[in-house]
């Protein structure tokens, strides 16, 4: 395991700050800039919503969303609306996947696996669903997966429910699914999970799943240099 990933953890980051900062990495990594990068996060409360569809997946009305103080973007990953809040272990990877021999497809299943991998690490059996993308335990999902490939580097990737509030799940259909219920680590576990408990292990089962050696950087980039993108409050009708 050869290949260096640099890693960093950046904290909670807004959700146009981590977008403007994956496209401003995006362009550096497909210019050959900057090596293969994992950035972990977690965001405040936001809805995102996939290239294809969302707003029709969206329960809640304005002036609720409004209320709880929780603002939608629109995005280029696939998939339809999903939901972030502190307590989730977010991973954007900006790979290049040419240099990786991987597709698309296999590209998605390796990062199920690394979830897969890291739940067993805390004695949780998981595994993927026929018809959705995303790690389930049981009949409950546990992580989502949506991702964007442009000129062969990945932007987006995944949302791990560490120890997060699951209610606000309740205000859309995750992913587009209907009947379908979302859990945590600390909900599995019946146990305070911090997210940064996870963050070392999660990294260490990418550098096995990947083949790769994930470093842990100390430098974080200078959000502050960044322009924020404008959220968009939606008004279904």
């Amino acid at each position: 395991m050869d290949r260096i990933v640099n890693a960093r953890y950046l904290g909670l980051v807004p959700y146009g700050d981590a977008l403007e900062l994956q496209q401003r990495l995006v362009r550096e990594r497909a210019e050959g800039a900057i090596p293969d990068i994992i950035i972990l996060l977690q965001h405040p409360p936001v809805l995102t919503i996939g290239r294809f569809r969302g707003e029709r997946d969206i329960i809640a009305s304005p002036e609720t969303l409004a209320r709880e103080g929780i603002v939608i973007f629109r995005t280029n990953r696939g998939g339809s609306v999903t939901y972030h809040r502190p307590g989730q272990l977010v991973g954007y990877p900006i790979l290049n996947l040419k240099d990786l021999n991987l597709g698309v497809r296999d590209y998605i299943r390796k990062l199920e696996e690394v979830i897969i991998s890291l739940l067993r690490e805390f004695n949780i059996a998981s595994g993927r669903h026929p018809d959705y993308p995303g790690v389930w335990v049981g009949g409950e999902k546990i992580c989502s997966i949506g991702i964007h490939v442009s000129r062969g580097i990945t932007m987006h990737g995944f949302a791990l429910n560490v120890d997060t509030d699951l209610r606000h799940f309740n205000y859309i259909k995750p992913c587009g699914m209907t009947g379908k219920r979302m859990t945590s680590l600390a909900k599995v576990l019946s146990r305070p999970v911090a997210v940064e408990e996870v963050a070392k292990p999660l990294l260490a089962c990418f550098s096995v799943v990947f083949s790769v050696t994930c470093m842990l950087e100390r430098d974080v980039p200078r959000l502050s240099r960044l322009v924020v993108s404008r959220p968009i409050y939606l008004i279904i009708v």
